[in-house]
C-alpha cells in the first residue's frame, strides 16, 4: 500500500474556499480503482492548514493517480489557494488499509 500525507497551508482569505475548490479532485479520486482511502481534516493549531491522508492499493495505482487529468486539474486549483509549498510524506507500507489499533477499546459504562 502506498500512503500519502500532505499538508497544505492555504491563503488566510481562501480557507472557506479549500474543501469546495477540491471537491471534484476528492470524488474523482475516491473513485479510482486503486484508491484505498481520500480523507480531508483540518489542522486544529492552524486553521488554515488542511491535511490529506490518502493509499492506493499499489505503486502502479498511485502512479495511475498522478496522470489522471483530475490530479492535473487539482494541481492547478491548489497552487492558486496555497500560501506555501506543501509538506508530504509518500511511503509504502504493508497492509491493505486501516488496522484497529490494540491499546485503546471502548469501556462499557
Amino acid at each position: 500500500m502506498i500512503f500519502i500525507a500532505v499538508k497544505f497551508t492555504v491563503l488566510v482569505a481562501e480557507r472557506d474556499n479549500w474543501l469546495p475548490a477540491v471537491e471534484e479532485f476528492t470524488v474523482a479520486t475516491r473513485s479510482e480503482p486503486g484508491n484505498l482511502f481520500f480523507d480531508w481534516s483540518y489542522s486544529v493549531e492552524n486553521p488554515n492548514q488542511f491535511v490529506l491522508l490518502e493509499a492506493f492499493a499499489s505503486a502502479e495505482a498511485g502512479e495511475e493517480h498522478v496522470k489522471s487529468a483530475h490530479f492535473q486539474a487539482a494541481i492547478k486549483t491548489m497552487s492558486s489557494l496555497v500560501a506555501e509549498i506543501p509538506e508530504i510524506i509518500n511511503v509504502e507500507v504493508p497492509g491493505e488499509g486501516w488496522s484497529r489499533m490494540a491499546e485503546v477499546t471502548p469501556v462499557n459504562r
